[in-house]
């Protein structure tokens, strides 16, 4: 496999508290990848990492984000605390994309969003707080249900992926289908579970995001829309 290049490590502030990032911009790319961890998760999550090297060779930037600070991942880490606090996480993904649109870069390309877990919800509350930035939303094994009423607000294009073994997680996806207004479609990869473990099955998954947000982010840098 390709060596990934190192990223940059980047601050991102919000409010009074400021986030972290590994940014990692490859020649000519066509299109900005913002990902959002799932619970007890970070930017080092190997499999994210994963699906953003695939993404990277696929000529898509990524960041990697770190949604808590290193205060509220201390506390997070005893009590659990922040990881389902899906507003506030939401509230830092938004951030990135802000602060990605004022980055000179970054600032022409499309911007989709990459959720895992409750990480999901995060990058659905954002994509309903920020319709105009965010081109495309996909979700590996997330929890959509957890975005509420943003669900209904959400205009990008997403893509919800969920191992075929994750039983309870397909129906949640399912429910979640039914309030977003924007294209959206499920993809079930047969005989994954819930971390995608599997062999070949996190492959399937960087395969179909990759697709999904090259289509997506191309067709709104050239100013168009599709199903």
């Amino acid at each position: 496999m390709r060596t990934r290049a190192a990223a940059d490590d980047v601050a991102i502030p919000v409010g009074s508290d400021t986030i972290h990032g590994d940014l990692h911009v490859p020649p000519h790319a066509v299109g900005l990848a913002i990902f959002a961890h799932g619970s007890g998760s970070s930017r080092f999550s190997p499999r994210n990492l994963r699906v953003a090297h695939a993404l990277e060779g696929e000529g898509l930037a990524t960041l990697l984000l770190d949604l808590l600070t290193a205060e509220e991942e201390a506390v997070d880490e005893v009590t659990g605390g922040y990881r389902f606090d899906i507003e506030r996480l939401g509230h830092r993904v938004s951030a990135a994309v802000d602060w990605a649109r004022l980055q000179p870069e970054l600032a022409e390309l499309a911007i989709g969003c990459f959720g895992a877990s409750t990480g999901a919800a995060a990058a659905l509350v954002a994509a309903a707080q920020r319709p105009v930035s965010v081109a495309a939303v996909v979700s590996r094994g997330g929890r959509p249900d957890l975005a509420g009423n943003a669900l209904a607000h959400v205009e990008a294009p997403t893509l919800l992926i969920v191992g075929g073994l994750d039983q309870e997680v397909i129906e949640l996806n399912r429910r979640a289908m039914r309030q977003i207004q924007a294209p959206v479609r499920l993809e079930i990869i047969p005989g994954a579970t819930h971390l995608f473990e599997e062999p070949g099955a996190l492959d399937a998954v960087a395969r179909l995001a990759a697709d999904w947000f090259r289509r997506h982010l191309e067709a709104a840098s050239a100013g168009d829309a599709l199903p």
